[in-house]
């Protein structure tokens, strides 16, 4: 197990640049498994998720290709026999993204084996929206109690009217790829449509399906007979942009985040501008400038605070964590509210250990009272619980006097690319040991 040990205190001033986004990597990577042709895919960032998922699809049969940042993937003769084995299915336990296989075997191969998959200790994170889009299409599930796995099978699939239970962002990426080859037309009514579902929807067009709605909550789908193969550029990771926003505002002394898709950011920005923090837009690069203070905004009517995860286009949950640190160095106080996730917010208590004032109220909500840079976080030995805890500490960490110890970083190895080494190029002093 590997850790970070962080010397605190050092400002960062210079460019940064974001790697390709993590959570669209993962969809559009499956996506590739339905069909036989060459599918290239750009700015694929070099993080444990994606390399742990690119290796399952070559043990499954995929031709894989990597060069520079770029991925080929041909899926022209899958292994149904290890697919269906217990190794295969072991592998996929221990991989969150492994998830977003099951909608385009469904939908090639008619039939697909799953268990209950890894990830994040952040809570309950049930996979029904998943099952129940399947339903819909007519697949059918059978538990098998002495593997303790799921068979999904289906004939054919057919194209009806679904609501989902819930916006899922990884629900509905995977009922879209399974409806692509449905017979007739689907329609999804609450659709997660965060721009990494509107990015695969656009890159399943160019193969050849057909799609309708993208960017809105109601998704249209006439299915198809067959895709053909494309090429498909990842959009900027937007959770790594925010990240570093809040590096930036914590403790930076002038940092310029290049390229960032500002058009699909959403409300990252407003959100850490509500926090008082600056951020300048230059094209489609954020300057984010030294400040001294910076100082919470409160509502029209005087009342505190509050920052609110929510689905696109509300805050995505997985800055919240980047968002308290960044409130503990402000002027006022913050309540925040995690809705989404119940074991989210326990990483707190690692913060309040150095030095922060905050109150968790209860699993979902917290009360950051800012130091307004008076008191300096203290130096701690810590551990990552997951990818959005790990690097709000890191962060922590580098604004902190003392050395801090960081232990199993391979939780921000899963969707950070050489974290290190970037922001020891900004001028922080982290070494892993």
């Amino acid at each position: 197990m590997a850790s970070f040990r962080i010397e605190g205190g050092h400002l960062l001033r210079g460019t940064i640049t974001p790697q390709g986004a993590k959570n669209e990597a993962l969809q559009v990577i499956c996506a590739s498994l339905l069909t036989s042709d060459r599918v290239t895919i750009y700015n694929v960032p070099d993080i444990r998720d994606v390399n742990n998922l690119i290796l399952l699809l070559k043990e499954i049969g995929v031709k894989v290709c990597r060069e520079s940042g770029a991925v080929t993937f041909q899926a022209d003769s899958l292994n149904m026999q290890y697919l269906q084995s217990d190794e295969f299915v072991s592998k996929c336990a221990a991989l969150r993204g492994s998830v977003l296989m099951i909608g385009p075997l469904l939908a090639r191969m008619g039939k697909a084996v799953i268990t209950k998959p890894g990830g994040d200790k952040i809570g309950r994170r049930r996979l029904d929206t998943h099952f129940l889009g399947f339903k819909n299409l007519g697949a059918r599930f059978r538990h098998i109690e002495e593997r303790n796995v799921y068979e999904i099978g289906a004939r054919k699939l057919k194209g009806t009217y679904m609501l989902l239970d819930e916006a899922s962002v990884t629900g509905t990426a995977n009922i879209i790829m399974a409806a692509v080859f449905a017979e007739g037309t689907t329609t999804i009514y609450n659709a997660a449509c965060e721009p990494y579902i509107q990015q695969l929807c656009h890159m399943l067009n160019r193969m050849g399906a057909s799609i309708t709605g993208i960017g809105s909550n109601l998704l249209t789908i006439e299915g198809v007979k067959s895709l053909h193969g494309t090429e498909h550029t990842l959009l900027p990771d937007m959770i790594e942009v925010g990240s570093f926003i809040g590096m930036a505002a914590v403790c930076g002394d002038g940092v310029r985040i290049k390229n960032v898709s500002m058009k699909n950011l959403g409300i990252i920005p407003d959100a850490f501008r509500r926090l008082g923090v600056k951020i300048e837009v230059d094209g489609d690069d954020l300057f984010v400038p030294r400040q001294k203070h910076y100082v919470v905004d409160s509502f029209i009517d005087g009342t505190i605070m509050t920052l609110a995860d929510a689905p696109w286009p509300g805050l995505t949950p997985d800055l919240l964590s980047v968002l308290i640190v960044v409130a503990t160095q402000a002027r006022g106080s913050v309540l925040f509210h995690q809705k989404m996730f119940e074991s989210r917010l326990f990483f707190v208590d690692k913060l309040i250990d150095m030095g922060a004032q905050i109150i968790l109220c209860d699993p979902h909500r917290a009360v950051v009272v800012g130091h307004d840079r008076k008191m300096t976080l203290r130096a701690q030995r810590m551990s990552s619980p997951d990818i959005r805890a790990g690097i709000a500490l890191l962060i922590a960490a580098m604004s902190a006097n003392g050395t801090s110890l960081i232990s199993n970083i391979e939780q921000i190895d899963r969707g950070y690319e050489n974290i290190e080494a970037r922001l020891n190029a900004l001028g922080a002093k982290i070494e892993r040991i």
